[in-house]
């Protein structure tokens, strides 16, 4: 199963919603990867600013997951990949 970059930007929007008690339009996600820092995410809520590393995508990913596909993964189980958009990669197996 492959989650593409908007389901990621859904992912992060949804997790830090509910630990931010907002709804989950009031958060903008930008995600990127360099080579010296990898995966990342930059997150507003209320007009502040937040970095997410990628363990934290990933446990956003991986509730998004149970909540919508009612999948229960293990970070194991997640690999994020960039080609021309940023991906995760469900072992499902």
């Amino acid at each position: 199963m492959v989650l593409t970059m908007d389901e990621i930007i859904n992912a992060i929007c949804l997790h830090m919603a509910e630990r931010k008690a907002v709804r989950p339009t009031d958060v903008q996600v930008e995600l990127s990867w360099d080579e010296e820092d990898g995966y990342s995410a930059e997150v507003w809520v209320q007009g502040r600013s937040q970095f997410l590393v990628e363990s934290n995508m990933i446990e956003a990913i991986l509730r998004y997951l149970q909540s919508e596909y009612d999948i229960r993964a293990y970070r194991e189980q997640i690999t994020l990949d960039v080609d021309e958009e940023i991906t995760a990669h469900v072992n499902t197996n």
